[in-house]
């Protein structure tokens, strides 16, 4: 079984080390081996394999010279440490490097060489094998390059826990300790890198992005970290495509047709050169231009994409690349490199055919014919530059330095410098074990390895306890998941002026160490977009909502993609693209633009305004009007007008109506508590006190005309006192309803946002709707009973009492106040306050009119019916008058008894009253101009009934005479009625009292 298993070890390790040649590889012995793998190649030619003969290696195509110069930071690093006198003294370090061609099956290949030395060395197969020329087993690996093909080694690698350290895999997949135990690397990992780029679209408020991934580990990954990133941000990814160097020309066609059919302008692409290059290739092809490149650090400097031809489509890149790091010395070591001097690198030989395009006459490789380029990895893949199918031999004396290629690109040592810190990872690891010393040690019990037989391992946990400080002063040390936390630079593709050369301009940073938010920063002044404009390009799927407007879903687009929508009323926004819109505070409300709140408009009955300043004026010509009354009645205050109409409580009405025009100012002005708490009950009690004076005025003289013979009580009932007593009353009833309101919901101002959402009305607040009906209702009752004894009393003597103008008056002031109910119930706002002060000045207009702008008239312009003798005629004939309708009414009921006896049609002989049958009308009464001469000699009038005629005759003496005889004895009544005595009696006893 041994020897079975030797053979079958032995059988793979030849075949693998046959597939590599002595130009194949790049090796020296040495006491500790390590092995490389790097992208010498891009890729492998096509070759259809159809086993009709033993399968052969694939050849390795398109010359890589980054990838080389990759190599030569390793064969420095190694070089530099063998000469140290302080790091792994009396030690050699020998390596054993190989070709990946970029690809997964050559790397698996050189890797299985790594295993099965590994192996060998294992089983102790020495004295079975007698190997002669024994190579040490490869302790550690560094490299590979791509994602995927590290993905792949690591998993054979990690089965013998060989250490594997990376220069420039970035997957966050291989974080993964479960599944690659044994991989480490000195880049850091794609997450950072998405979320940087997030960070990236965020910055430049890009919201419209389409995005593109190699697919394979590195690809896939970073995209779909990308994905979770930009969802965060509210980021929409439009497309969402897959690439590779592997496929077809279909495939490739259909991810154009989807670029250049996508509005995104932003693409975000997770690839290697190699793999993005068909792709590039078809949109320069097409002259697609117009796109923003966001480039991973895997193609942001490669040369393969940056080139000049390609520049006009791709010059809007922005891209990262790893930090900068120093070598002293490498420059010079790379100047040194010739075929005949680098016995121990087998790449050199067709480095220098491919650099001078030429062919060494000893080379295998005489006449390569391949001529195209691919694109490299991470930092920028070169390719060779031979156009010729058949080269001139190489003289051996060209100059490296005369020729511009990728390999002597040394500015920005970016991967080669990761190459160079891997390599010291493990030398310092094995410095560690070196120095270790015995009950300090990693392993059991303190122990330490043995630096002549260490093991792999025996290194891979070194490694993951490492901790050194490299060249630049910086600490290395690998965290948890083997990775390094590195920063980024962030670089932009600028087209030479000199030689028209792409390249790369540093703009940025993002460093991962700082906090949230804090981590990117940008130059926006060194950024060229397409290589000359200073304009940032727009890439967003609506265009920015302004402030004033929102942004409004539409069904079945993403999110990204919305319409604006102005902000309602009382709602705003003062930021681009705003999601939602703010409500203005209570008292504010949005300006026309809905940019901001503004304060809102304050309503109210002012002063200042038209309608305000109309019904102050009615209200102060109510109350000039009023007191010219009141003047007029104050200084003809002896007059028979005046003194017939109750002075006293004409003077009481005149102050009430005073006080009904004042109320009405209370409701004009900006409400305040005060002048809400006092305007309903100044205009209540105002109008009460009106209504209860005009009731006991009308009352009294209907008492004093219906009353039979007047006596001490009617007198005493009728009195000054009693009638104040009796207003009083009725304005103490109003008095207790205003205190039980003002004390149980005092009104209030009160400002209404409800009414109109931009205006603000500040209206009184009522406390209490039942107490403002009790206030109302009372007054119309006491206006309802004044109405009743108004319309009782509308037939008395026109100049002795003013019942008719009374009734007129109520009536008026019942139609204001029916109308103010439905015209106060639907209005709002200032107009509340306003149709209350118009049925206020309307109802104190019109009793201030219908009462007493006839008197007025009278006292004013026609003075002669303002005497006593008018007064008494007026009254005199009334008392006939009623006289006269009692002895017909009797008449006219002993007619009736005589005819249902006697059958007789003549008048009664009681009766001395002549009467005629013919309905004659009435005499008109004496003309106002014959009425002074009738006052001499006496008045004589004739009044007229239905049923006949009565003559009635008063005679008086000249004012002059005495007043007691006027009124005892010169009282001449001529009377052929013999049954009006006592009517006659009652109002002859009612002059006095005139």
């Amino acid at each position: 079984m041994t020897s079975y298993s030797c053979c079958l070890i032995l059988l793979l390790f030849t075949w693998s080390t046959a597939a590599y040649g002595p130009n194949q590889r790049a090796q020296k012995k040495g006491d500790i081996i390590l092995g490389g793998l790097f992208p010498i190649h891009f890729g492998v030619a096509a070759k259809d394999q159809d086993l009709k003969s033993r399968p052969e290696s694939v050849e390795c195509i398109r010359y890589n010279f980054r990838g080389f110069r990759w190599l030569q930071a390793m064969i420095f690093a190694i070089e530099e440490i063998n000469s140290s006198p302080t790091l792994l003294p009396n030690m050699t370090l020998g390596y054993r490097i190989f070709d990946t061609c970029n690809t997964v099956s050559k790397a698996l290949e050189a890797t299985l060489s790594f295993v099965a030395q590994n192996k060998i060395d294992s089983l102790n197969l020495d004295e079975f094998c007698n190997c002669s020329e024994h190579i040490p087993s490869t302790i550690a690996v560094v490299g590979a390059t791509g994602s995927g093909i590290s993905t792949a080694v690591a998993n054979l690698l990690g089965l013998f826990y060989i250490p594997q350290v990376s220069y420039a895999s970035s997957s966050r997949l291989l974080s993964n300790k479960n599944q690659f135990k044994s991989f480490l690397r000195t880049i850091p990992n794609d997450e950072h890198q998405a979320t940087a780029m997030a960070d990236i679209i965020e910055y430049f408020r890009w919201n419209w992005v389409g995005t593109i991934a190699a697919d394979d580990d590195y690809g896939r990954p970073g995209i779909e970290k990308f994905r979770e990133e930009a969802e965060e941000r509210d980021i929409c990814i439009d497309f969402s495509e897959l690439i590779s160097q592997y496929s077809d020309e279909e495939e490739i066609q259909q991810v154009v047709e989807v670029i250049q059919n996508s509005t995104a302008r932003v693409i975000v692409v997770f690839s290697s050169g190699p793999d993005l290059e068909p792709l590039i290739k078809e949109i320069v092809r097409r002259n697609i231009t117009g796109k923003i490149w966001l480039a991973s650090e895997a193609w942001a400097s490669s040369s393969l994409i940056a080139m000049p031809e390609f520049f006009r489509v791709i010059g809007s890149t922005i891209g990262f690349a790893l930090k900068a790091g120093q070598i002293p010395g490498f420059r010079e070591f790379l100047q040194k490199v010739h075929p005949k001097k680098s016995t121990n690198n087998g790449f050199a030989k067709e480095f220098w055919e491919e650099t001078f395009n030429c062919y060494l006459p000893d080379g295998s490789k005489s006449s390569p014919a391949s001529t195209s380029f691919h694109k490299g990895h991470e930092e920028g893949l070169g390719a060779g530059n031979g156009t010729s199918a058949f080269r001139p031999p190489c003289t051996g004396d060209e100059n490296i330095t005369s020729v511009e290629t990728p390999y002597m690109d040394y500015t920005h040592l970016r991967i080669s410098y990761n190459v160079y810190l891997a390599v010291y990872s493990i030398a310092h690891a094995l410095q560690d074990i070196y120095t270790c010393t015995p009950g300090k040690g990693l392993f059991t019990n303190g122990s330490c390895a043995d630096i002549k037989k260490v093991e792999a391992w025996q290194v891979l946990k070194h490694l993951r306890h490492l901790n050194f400080t490299n060249n630049m002063g910086e600490q290395v040390d690998f965290d948890e998941f083997g990775d390094l936390v590195g920063n980024y630079s962030i670089i932009n593709w600028h087209l030479s002026p000199e030689d028209g050369s792409v390249v790369f301009e540093e703009v940025g940073h993002y460093n991962v160490y700082a906090k949230k938010g804090e981590r990117l920063f940008i130059n926006e002044n060194k950024i060229l977009w397409g290589g000359f404009s200073k304009e940032v390009p727009f890439s967003n799927c609506s265009r920015d909502c302004l402030p004033g407007t929102r942004k409004g879903i539409i069904e079945g687009e993403p999110t990204c993609c919305f319409e604006c929508v102005d902000c309602p009323d009382g709602e705003y926004s003062d930021e681009t693209d705003a999601s939602a819109c703010d409500k203005c505070p209570e008292d504010y409300w949005s300006n026309e633009n809905h940019t901001s709140c503004i304060p809102k408009q304050i309503e109210f009955l002012a002063w200042t305004e038209p309608f305000g300043i109309a019904l102050t004026l009615f209200a102060v010509l109510g109350i000039f009007l009023t007191s010219f009354v009141l003047g007029v009645f104050t200084k003809f205050r002896n007059t028979p007008i005046v003194k017939a109409t109750n002075r006293e409580l004409s003077y009481l009405l005149l102050f009430s109506l005073l006080c009904c025009f004042s109320s009405s100012l209370f409701f004009i002005g900006e409400p305040q508590n005060w002048t809400c708490r006092l305007r309903q009950p100044a205009f209540g009690i105002s109008f009460v006190l009106c209504i209860s004076c005009i009731l006991v005025k009308t009352n009294r003289v209907l008492l004093v005309f219906e009353a039979k013979i007047p006596t001490s009580l009617h007198r005493k009932w009728w009195g000054l006192n009693l009638q104040f007593l009796l207003v009083f009353l009725c304005t103490f009833v109003q008095i207790v309803i205003c205190v039980i309101w003002l004390y149980t919901a005092p009104p209030s101002s009160y400002r209404n946002h409800e009414l109109e959402d931009e205006i603000i009305f500040i209206t009184c607040h009522e406390g209490s709707l039942m107490a403002l009906g009790f206030l109302i209702g009372y007054t119309c009752l006491l206006a309802a009973i004044c109405f009743f004894f108004a319309f009782k009393s509308r037939k008395l003597p026109e100049n002795f009492n003013e019942a008719k103008f009374i009734t007129f008056s109520m009536l008026i002031f019942f139609i204001v106040w029916i109308s103010f109910i439905p015209a106060y119930a639907s209005t709002y706002g200032k107009f509340v306050s306003a149709v209350e002060v118009i049925a206020i000045l309307a109802a104190s207009f019109g009793l201030l009119a219908c009462i007493f702008f006839n008197k007025v008239y009278i006292i004013l312009f026609k003075p002669s019916r303002n005497t006593i003798e008018e007064v008494r005629c007026s009254t005199a004939a009334h008392a006939f008058k009623v006289a006269a309708r009692a002895t017909l009414r009797r008449s006219n009921v002993s007619r009736k008894r005589s005819n249902s006896l006697g059958g007789s049609t003549g008048s009664t002989p009681s009766s001395s009253i002549s009467s005629k049958s013919n309905h004659e009308d009435p005499f008109p009464l004496p003309a106002c101009a014959e009425r002074q001469r009738q006052q001499q000699r006496g008045c004589k009038q004739k009044v007229s009934f239905g049923s006949g005629t009565v003559t009635l005759s008063l005679s008086f003496e000249e004012p002059q005479k005495n007043a007691m005889a006027n009124r005892n004895a010169k009282r001449q009544n001529s009377l052929e009625a013999q049954n009006s005595d006592d009517s006659l009696m009652r109002h002859r006893a009612l002059l006095p009292l005139q």
